[in-house]
This record gives C-alpha cells, structure tokens and sequence, in this order.
C-alpha cells in the first residue's frame, strides 16, 4: 500500500455541492441516469483501484526508470500487469461510447480518475494519458475503415496510443515538420522521418502501440496548411484483425530525464527500412486541425496531472510536519519541542498547498462540466455557450494549475528542510516531475498567447467579459450571505475580477495596435485569470459548505473547508491587483532593455 490517499470527498462535493454536476448531467440525454450514488461508487471503486495497484508502483518507477535495449522499452516492475489490470477493468473506456466499448460516463468523472491515477504514479499514468484524445481524433475523423479496426482497440485501451508531433528542428511552431509520407498504390503512405519527445513511443504494456503521426505529403503546401495525420501502428493489423508484421517504426533511443522517470521518451525513426506503413486520417494537409482535438485533451489532461502532483505533495508535506520535532512552539503552548506543524509559517505553506490544490481541482471540474453540456445538452444555444467557455478555461487549467504545482512541490520540499533535498524521503521527485508539466504539451508561454490571441482579442474581450459577469453574480450571494468570511472574500473577488476586466480592456486595446505591449503580459494574464476562476469556485465552495454546516451536514469537513477558501481568498486571491499592475502599467520596461544589453 502507498501513502496516498485519493480525495474522494473532496471531489464529492465540488461536483455535488459546488457545481451541482448530477442536476445538470438530468438535461443531458446521454447522462441523465448517472446520478450521485452512481458518481460515488465510480469514485469509491477508482480510489481503491489506484491506492491498491498503481500507486504501490510509483517509487520503482522513479528509481528504476524505464529501460532501452535494442531497441525495445522495458517497463519498471509491475508496471505491465497493472496496466493490464487497468485496462481489462474497463477503466480507460470510462468516457467512450458503449458501442465502441465504452461505459459512456461524462468527462467530469474521467478527470477525477485521471487525478487519483497521476497523483498516485505520474510515470505510469503517462501511458494511458493520451488515450482519450486518440480515440475522439479517431472517432472524428478517421474513415469507417480505420475505425473499424483501430477505435475500439483504442476507446478501451486494449492498444495504447502516442501523438507524434515534434521533430528535431520542429517543437511548437509544427509548420518546420519534415516527416515525409509517400503515396503508395494500394493506397497506403510510406513514411519516413524521425520524431523526438514522444511519451510511450516504446514499452511493453500493450500489444501494439498506435502512432498518430504529422507528415507531409508530396507537393503539400509550405507551412502548417501542408500537414496531413496519419495512422501508424506499431504492428500491422490483418484483415481479421490479429497483429500482423512489425512495422517500420523504431525506437532508437529513449531520454534520460529530470522527471517522469518511468515513462518513456521516445526518439522515433520512421521510414529505415522502406517507409513506415501509414493510413491517412481525413483529408490531406488537414492534418494539425484534425490534431487539435487531441492536443486540447492533452493540454487539459497536463494541468489534471498539475493537481494530482500538488495533491500528493501537499499530502506527503503534512504527514512529515505531524511527525516532524523541532522546536518549540512560538505561543508556548507546549513547552518542549513539538511537531513542526505548530509552526505558523509551516501552517502558512501547507495552507497554500492545500488551497492551491482544492481550487484547481474546482477549475478542472467546473471547465469539464462545460465539456460535458457543450457536448451533450439539446440546446445549442446552451452547447455554444459552454463550448466557449470550455476553450477559456483550457489554456488556464493548463498553465496556472501547472505553474502552480512548481510553486506547491517546492514549498513540500521546503516543508521538509534539509531532508526535502535528499531522495529517500520522496518530496524532492514531486518536484523535479512538476517541472514538465510547465513545457510539455506547449508550454505556458503557448497557452498565454493562446489566451490573449484567440480567447481574448479576436471577440474583443466577449467571453472574458460574460464570465466576469458570472463572477459578479457570486460576489452578490457572498454579500448576501451575512458572515464575516463571505464579505471578506467578497471583497478579494470582486477586487480581482476588476483586475481581471482592467487586464482584458488593455489587451484588447494593444493587441492590434501595440501587439508586444499586449503579449508582454500574456503569462501574468495566464496567472491573473486562472487565480482568478479558482478563486472563484472557492468562492461558491464557501457559500456551499457554509449551507450545508447549518444543515448539520459533516460539520468537520465543512469548516475545514471554509477555513481553506477563507485562505485562498486572503492569500492568492490578493496577488491579482499586483499582477494587474504589471500588465497594464509595466508593459514598457518589458521591451526597454536593448537586445544587444542581455
């Protein structure tokens, strides 16, 4: 057994209490049977999973790695018989369609499992991490032939799946890829090209890997607009559906790395030995928009795996300051040395830890919630409205909760002193695996310019502006409320949301204009916002938990609760005003400093 232990009733109320999910999932035909005992046992049954399987797994694969041999990945110990588990469980086809073999249960809950999984063994959750986002790229896009043999196999998990986007010389900007894809007369492509800093490009967990691969074809157009997307299965798949020969795709080497140990950084070389046999997906030079689909899921998926870590630190850093000696406390209330976490200063970090976490993990589950109504609801008017909403929030369930879990694992080794910085206590892998999640999957520098460009000045502020205005409707209800705690966070929120809007205007303002004034901001507008939406579900988890405490609901929780958003709204909440002021007053001295001076 490991140490960690899922947050099952923490999730339980943001989805019941905060967010109100099992009403909502009522309008929405293809969920209106799942209700909140259904969402219980689901969560209930996830957690022992995780905390009985993967995460007993997480220090091998730290310590021992995944290992490359020629040419093939060998997973850490266990790692192959627990996915196996996972899998045949029916685990990663929570969100798929019972006709592709699927249970057809809402994104809310897959997010929540994904959570337990990467908090519980990061490494080993990167392998089935990318699964749902192959299966809607598949489900969208490919014929009804690749279908037919690939999205089952992939919508259950059977066969696991890689994205295959960025080369040598291509990372973010993916019109520079060079992979080439030649026609071939029974209509398949030969590729061949290599592909770096591919997560699962290799290993042994499942009986064949399914490559989505970006490639050029023939006379395509220069840039992004001359991109297909093509099939690449590790092994050929015959007509009846058995493996078949191995395919010209290889692993030549695999990453040695700061973090995510156990998963495996594949350098992949298509193509040495006749060309890689690939099935085009869609149309040609199509492919980085048909690509999209599955690097949105991607982006949020990296900021669940932002919570999970903050998550397991947070735990880990309290369970050593409960055991921690050292010193006695500064209000004399022991007279002897005492456990650390009588110190207001370690209470101050883990406080942060803990307030960080919970109103991230409110971000991603309010933002999945509207994946679920975009997709879902009879109304389209209402399906537009969450879809707009949904896109918002992604690029900051992606980059504040990620930047935020730096700031949460350091502050886990900074709580355990000198033994943070020594391996054997574990607090020192959180942090090195948090750094990733800043850089991969675009780092936070892409998801600011996303969220300034697109989600921002092209409709001139529109959507920021209709959630400010969502936020508002809070701020009234803590007015309402009569207690200390909600007008003092009525306070902070309408304080930010102002900040929020003043930050808005001015881009909207400069991007056309003064587009680097504009950009010069685009991180701490990232950070700005995503405090901001958090700060804003600790707001409703306020007003819910101070409900259900005068009902006489789980009086404990609910006060640790309040006394957590009470936190957040003191502590992060008020850094918003000073980011705005760098935005919209410091974007000179950004650009002040000649080139040549650096």
């Amino acid at each position: 057994m490991s140490d960690y232990q899922p947050r099952i009733q923490d999730m339980q109320f943001v989805l019941s209490n905060v967010l109100g999910v099992p009403d909502q999932l009522k309008a929405l035909s293809a969920f209106d049977e799942v209700d909140a005992d259904l969402m219980h046992q689901v969560l209930e049954e996830a957690g022992k999973f995780v905390g009985e399987v993967v995460a007993p797994l997480n220090r091998d694969g730290d310590e021992i790695g995944a290992q490359w041999q020629d040419g093939k990945v060998t997973m850490p110990p266990g790692f192959q018989s627990a996915y196996q588990m996972f899998w045949q469980a029916g685990w990663p086809a929570l969100s798929a369609a019972p006709e592709d073999g699927g249970q057809g249960l809402p994104s809310v809950l897959e997010i929540m499992l994904y959570e337990m999984l990467s908090a519980a063994n990061h490494g080993w959750t990167m392998a089935p991490g990318l699964l749902h986002g192959a299966y809607e790229c598949i489900k969208h896009y490919a014929s009804p032939s690749l279908q037919e043999t690939y999205l089952k196999k992939v919508g259950t998990g059977e066969w696991l799946a890689t994205m295959c986007l960025t080369e040598p010389h291509a990372g973010s900007d993916l019109g520079l890829a060079r992979t080439k894809a030649t026609p071939l007369p029974d209509g398949r492509y030969a590729l061949s090209g290599t592909k770096i800093f591919i997560s699962g490009g290799e290993h042994d967990l499942s009986d064949n890997i399914v490559h989505l691969v970006l490639a050029r074809l023939p006379d395509a157009p220069a840039g992004s607009k001359g991109i297909s997307l093509f099939v690449v299965p590790k092994f050929l798949v015959n007509a009846d559906g058995s493996l078949g020969a191995r395919n010209d795709v290889h692993c030549v080497s695999i990453e040695h790395k700061m973090g995510i140990k156990a998963s495996p950084t594949a350098v992949l070389q298509y193509g040495d030995h006749g060309g890689a046999i690939g099935y085009l997906v869609g149309q040609e030079n199509r492919g980085l928009e048909y690509m999209f689909i599955m690097m949105n899921a991607a982006r949020y998926a990296v900021g669940v795996q932002g919570i999970a870590v903050s998550e397991r630190a947070y735990q880990k850093a309290t369970q050593y300051a409960r055991d921690r000696v050292q010193s006695r406390p500064v209000d004399g209330s022991i007279k002897a040395a005492a456990p650390i976490i009588h110190h207001p200063d370690v209470r101050r970090m883990l406080m942060t830890m803990r307030a960080v976490t919970q109103g991230c993990r409110a971000l991603a589950t309010v933002s999945a919630a509207a994946y679920d109504a975009a997709h879902a609801h009879p109304d389209a008017s209402v399906r537009q409205q969450n879809q707009a909403f949904y896109e918002f929030m992604v690029p900051l369930v992606k980059g504040y909760s990620t930047e935020m879990s730096l700031e949460v694992t350091s502050l886990g080794v900074q709580v355990h002193g000198g033994m943070g910085f020594i391996e054997e206590t574990g607090a020192a892998q959180h942090y090195r695996d948090a750094k990733i999640l800043t850089i991969y999957e675009g780092t936070t520098a892409i998801q600011a310019n996303d969220l300034v460009g697109r989600k921002t000045a092209r409709d001139g502020g529109g959507t920021a502006k209709a959630i400010a205005a969502q936020i508002e409707k809070t701020e009234a209800d803590l007015r309402a409320n009569g207690s200390a705690d909600a007008h003092a966070f009525a306070k902070r929120l309408a304080a930010a949301r102002q900040a929020f809007l003043d930050v808005v205007d001015f881009i909207v303002a400069q991007s056309a204009s003064n587009p680097n004034a504009a950009y010069a901001g685009s991180v701490p507008y990232l950070m700005l916002s995503g405090n901001l939406m958090a700060g804003w579900q600790m707001a409703r988890a306020l007003l819910a938990a101070q409900s259900e405490q005068a009902a006489g609901h789980d009086s404990e929780f609910m006060a640790s609760k309040i006394a957590t958003c009470r936190f957040y709204a003191d502590h992060l909440l008020s850094r918003v005003p000073g980011l705005r002021d760098g935005i919209v007053e410091g974007a000179d001295s950004v650009t002040a400093l000649a080139l040549e001076a650096f």
